[in-house]
């Protein structure tokens, strides 16, 4: 697991124990036992030569790292901790050669271990959380904007998982590319062999130093290990002051073409009725131009979804809308280029410009088909661009629609970037809708010596023939440091603020939130860190009279073997202008209200055989009480099976009446190799009383190459037993790629 600082947004509402997810980062070893280095750590950049092979040299990609080529690179050994004792040689070491031909680039990890018998490896699922074993992490930053870049992961058993660095303060694990890596565990540790084909990535071809780092976890110690930015507070997703890969020349990226083909036979049943019922036949296809190397175009048409895992379960308790966040693979394919605002948005959406879960969906859920798609992604003479234009099918009453949105930005100094963005389209198809927007994206980790400084600001208008026209905006500083951090943001979202592809859930307010927290790292305890907090959150009409506030203050610590322990409370006022229905008719009328809240959180870590999380609040809610648990267990006994199962659990006592709500889901999967997996999800909620499970078989049998075998229902599980199904889907799907 990866921890950074604890967020406060994190513990505020219902979806708060899925999102406080490892925020702490896996990093490379080192190799060295000699005492503490010379470097200055706050200004150390080391630097790695690519060594040049002909494609007739090319390593075989089996794990065995014997082959004679490897050692025509150097070797690279230097590594030192992040944690737990900051910027001394790693415990246990770590040797890397980097090699690369006109097509590929390579990499050899040999990975040693004083005790290989306590190297921790359970995960083998393809896209897996291979950050809860043993792994090797590498990162690529081929343009050295030191914002956007490219991670790989891979853990002793092979499993790999790949993501976007977005903005160096994120990683989107959703983006997929055509890559392998296979490793082997060994009598003194593991190894470890990679390929990336560059046409897989984007890149200039006339820069020849590329932003490169590598780390390292040694799981069973918490250790954390990296090659560059030897500095504790520096978060994992954070390149922007990595190491330099140098001197990759003449790269031959052929014509640049790929096209993956699927064909897939479905059956579907609509056991209500009115919907389509019986056999389908339907081809689809993407195709990737590598335009220039570090600018891609992609078509699809007839877009397949089938692959999308079912998304997380809630049941709304609140006044606002849920936010249900994107798992479509085609539109997390370089989500980065279309990040726009910042921290303010991406720690909260309330007022994004685009969010790409409305395209194929009228009116948040009714789901009509992707008929044809194009998206541009990359950079261009110095400009990073997103462009994507779709053509939707139409429903029973909806029109097909033409929806679009551009994205640009550009650095402008340090580390920052500035950038515009535009939309257009309304998915429903109800009002000519669009939106303009610019921000600016600052981070400097030199204006303060030894501390990071980041501010983040955005304007947006939305023109609309329904709603009109109306303007968003925010900014936020943030002080991400050691042993004081803090933020502040704001923003201001106009009445009738109405970005039709992108997400509102409370318009006409202004939003005040802060935080300051100071983090200890005692000295030869089993504790890691701890943390005390104190923030606030409070939203104002436009005429800036209160709506609601929390204010409240937390304590956790994180120890050495990675469990992690939190104890918040709160007071919350909020001012209900309108009565409003919870589940089961359950009223809150329109009245002021005050209440406090106390919340706590244990989670084990998680590489044990059994893990969980608890997490518990109280007291009060609406004038009344409401007792709310969610708990997660997780086991994976050995390398094959992985289960999870969760239950949230919300008890509301009001005066004008009671509702339990009760959630569950499982998630297990058996992954047969790294590239061969059956996986089965189902999730239940009281409320509805709607069950809805997927069971897929998904084999990999080369990269960009699979056959997907899914079943799914969607049906309603009544309290006295009663199963009635309202949608059975079967579907069968091949798909190749082909690399011209």
């Amino acid at each position: 697991m990866e921890w950074t600082k604890v967020p406060r947004d994190v513990f505020r509402r219902v979806a708060w124990a899925s999102a406080l997810t490892s925020m702490l980062t896996g990093m490379p070893a080192a190799a060295q036992s000699a005492g503490p280095p010379s470097h200055s750590f706050q200004t150390y950049r080391p630097s790695l030569p690519a060594t040049r092979i002909s494609s007739t040299e090319a390593p075989n990609i089996d794990g065995d790292i014997s082959d004679a080529v490897w050692q025509k690179a150097p070797a690279l050994d230097e590594f030192y901790q992040l944690e737990p004792h900051e910027g001394t040689p790693a415990s246990e070491r770590t040797v890397v050669h980097v090699l690369y031909d006109d097509k590929n680039l390579y990499l050899a990890f040999m990975v040693f271990d004083d005790e290989p018998h306590n190297i921790t490896a359970h995960i083998k699922a393809r896209d897996g959380s291979v950050d809860q074993d043993d792994f090797v992490r590498i990162l690529l930053d081929p343009s050295r904007s030191r914002r956007d870049g490219y991670v790989f992961e891979i853990n002793p058993l092979g499993a790999r998982r790949e993501g976007l660095v977005q903005n160096s303060t994120d990683f989107l694990y959703e983006w997929n590319t055509f890559w392998n890596a296979k490793a082997r565990i060994l009598s003194n540790g593991w190894s470890v062999e990679v390929v990336i084909p560059f046409r897989s990535i984007s890149y200039n071809k006339s820069n020849n130093d590329w932003g490169f780092d590598l780390m390292r976890i040694v799981r069973r110690k918490n250790e954390r290990i990296r090659w560059s930015s030897i500095v504790e507070t520096i978060p994992s997703q954070d390149i922007s002051r990595s190491g330099t890969l140098t001197g990759i020349s003449g790269i031959d990226g052929g014509i640049g073409l790929d096209l993956q083909g699927y064909a897939a036979l479905r059956y579907q049943r609509d056991w209500d009725g009115p919907g389509h019922s019986g056999f389908q036949f339907r081809p689809s296809g993407n195709a990737y131009y590598k335009i220039t190397p570090s600018l891609t175009g992609t078509l699809t048409v007839n877009t397949d979804f089938s692959d999308t895992p079912i998304d997380q379960r809630q049941v709304n308790i609140s006044r606002f809308g849920l936010f249900y966040p994107e798992t479509r693979d085609f539109f997390l394919q370089d989500a980065a280029a279309f990040e726009f605002g910042g921290l303010p948005l991406h720690d909260d959406p309330n007022g994004r410009p685009f969010f790409s879960r409305n395209i194929g969906l009228i009116n948040g859920s009714q789901a009509v088909d992707l008929l044809a798609g194009v998206k541009l992604s990359g950079n261009y003479g110095g400009f990073d661009i997103g462009a994507l234009a779709v053509r939707t099918n139409g429903s029973g009453t909806t029109d097909g629609q033409y929806l679009s949105v551009a994205r640009a930005s550009v650095p402008i100094f340090a580390d920052s970037k500035i950038g515009l963005i535009l939309t257009n389209g309304d998915p429903a198809g109800i009002s000519q809708n669009s939106v303009v927007g610019t921000d600016i994206q600052f981070r400097d980790p030199t204006l303060i010596p030894g501390k990071e400084v980041q501010g983040d600001a955005y304007f947006q208008h939305s023109f609309s023939s329904g709603a009109g026209n109306d303007n968003a905006f925010g900014f936020e500083l943030n002080f991400p440091n050691e042993p004081w951090s803090g933020v502040f943001k704001f923003k201001n979202i106009g009445q009738n603020f109405d970005p039709a592809l992108g997400f509102v859930s409370r318009p006409g307010i202004r939003e005040y939130n802060g935080n300051i927290d100071r983090r200890i790292r005692p000295a030869d305890s089993f504790v890691r860190w701890y943390e005390t907090a104190a923030w606030y959150d409070v939203y104002t009409g436009l005429n800036n009279a209160t709506q609601s506030s929390l204010e409240g203050t937390w304590a956790a610590a994180y120890t050495q073997r990675g469990e992690f322990g939190l104890v918040e409370t709160w007071n919350d006022f909020e001012k209900v202008p309108v009565t409003f229905t919870l589940p089961r008719g359950v009223v809150v009328p329109a009245a002021d209200y005050d209440w406090q809240v106390f919340h706590g959180r244990i989670e084990t870590a998680a590489d044990r055989v059994i893990s969980g999380i608890f997490d518990v609040q109280c007291c009060g809610f609406y004038g009344g009480h409401m007792l709310q648990t969610d708990t997660t267990i997780n086991l994976h006994p050995d390398d094959t099976l992985t289960f999870s199962g969760r239950h949230i659990m919300q008890q509301i006592e009001l005066p004008t009446g009671h509702v339990a709500i009760h959630i569950g889901s499982i998630d297990a999967a058996l992954n047969f190799t790294p590239d061969m997996q059956i996986r089965m999800q189902a999730q239940y909620d009281n409320i509805s009383q709607d069950l809805g499970y997927s069971v897929r078989y998904r084999w990999e049998f080369q990269p960009g190459s699979e056959l997907l075998v899914a079943v799914g229902d969607d049906a309603t599980l009544t309290s006295l037993g009663h199963y009635d199904s309202h949608l059975s889907q079967v579907s069968i799907r091949i798909g190749h790629l082909f690399r011209v």
